[in-house]
């Protein structure tokens, strides 16, 4: 605590989030925590609400009577915001009367400093995303083990993102190399494996996408050639998405994947019990999205159809277009293809739900 409230930048965040009247009262409680319950309760909820309330035009969440006090659960998420996806989920589950969980946080956000510092405390754990293979297959069943010990001998959830990063394109898949290193500890029949875990998908949805110009920069850019992040650009990231407006965001809490469905890959080979575990969590996931206007609008838009008018007004078309054209606008580039780009971000969700 004494570390982060030392740091040049940091006073700028507690003026932030309570204003500058209150500034030097709220460092010295800040320096005074002697717990993670105590920093997570009296500092972050104030933070994350206060980026409720700045940025977003509502939070609201569902699905948490699936859940039950005291049980520990792996959330499987798809994944939008650095930051954001899983620090929403803590304010949803406090507000429900259940613990905080866990999260898994990439060995690329952790530079040393004051994100580390605040993630550590706020229970955050490393996942390591590189490396030889013999190492990683180490790392990977040491991270395994850890999140299962968490949930069956500790009875604490934790988050995992369902694949290595943000999803850039709007288009969420679970990979499966997740769950292959979900099943490195535990038994070796996959059903009684998973099975432990207690497996909760979970849907987070975004009226207005966070870091969007990033995305499209990125998915524009590593259509040549693979793509390379410059340096701070993670941090960047994270900031952009606490600062940028959301609209509405909502959380939604899937049913469980229950013993009795994790019966039915017993049968199956290690390749097809993966891929059927795999389209499980995504069919829950696309079945739980929140679909905004602007998802909507920009499939019409995209696909040049009718479909969803009944969804929007013709003001909030012209709205999302202009917002468009407007993030757009500093490119140089032919503006077409990174439309094309910016649309599909939108209205990837809405072909997953059609999908189903």
């Amino acid at each position: 605590m004494q570390r982060i409230a030392s740091n040049k930048d940091f006073p700028q965040v507690m003026e932030y989030i309570y204003g500058p009247g209150l500034v030097e009262k709220k460092m010295e409680e800040f320096t005074s925590y002697k717990t993670v319950s105590q920093f997570q309760i009296n500092f972050m909820f104030d933070a994350i609400n206060a980026i409720i309330e700045k940025t977003t035009d509502g939070f609201t969440y569902g699905g948490f009577e699936n859940l039950e006090k005291g049980k520990g659960y792996l959330f499987v998420s798809n994944h939008r915001d650095i930051l954001l996806d899983a620090a929403l989920l803590q304010i949803a589950l406090y507000n429900n009367g259940l613990d905080c969980s866990e999260i898994t946080f990439g060995d690329n956000l952790m530079q040393p400093g004051i994100v580390t510092d605040i993630g550590k405390s706020n229970r955050m754990f490393k996942v390591v995303r590189s490396g030889s293979a013999k190492n990683f297959w180490n790392v990977s069943y040491h991270l395994s083990s850890y999140m299962r010990y968490v949930v069956k001998e500790r009875n604490t959830s934790v988050w995992i993102a369902q694949r290595n990063g943000r999803t850039k394109d709007g288009d969420d898949r679970t990979n499966q190399t997740v769950l292959k290193m979900f099943s490195l500890s535990g038994e070796r029949n996959l059903g009684k494996n998973f099975s432990e875990l207690n497996i909760v998908p979970m849907a987070i949805s975004y009226e207005w996408e966070t870091c969007i110009t990033q995305k499209v920069r990125e998915l524009y850019l590593s259509q040549e050639h693979p793509y390379i992040k410059e340096k701070g650009e993670d941090f960047r990231s994270i900031m952009s998405g606490i600062l940028s407006p959301k609209g509405h965001v909502h959380i939604q809490i899937c049913p469980p994947v229950s013993a009795e469905e994790l019966l039915a890959i017993e049968s199956l080979d290690r390749h097809e019990a993966l891929a059927y575990m795999a389209s499980l969590l995504d069919a829950r996931i696309y079945n739980g999205y929140k679909l905004f206007k602007t998802n909507y609008i920009a499939f019409d838009m995209l696909y040049n159809t009718f479909k969803f008018t009944d969804k929007y007004t013709k003001e909030e078309y012209k709205e999302f277009a202009e917002v468009m054209h407007k993030t757009l606008s500093g490119w140089k580039e032919n503006l077409l293809p990174l439309m094309n780009l910016y649309l599909k971000i939108y209205s990837n969700p809405v072909l997953n739900r059609l999908s189903l």
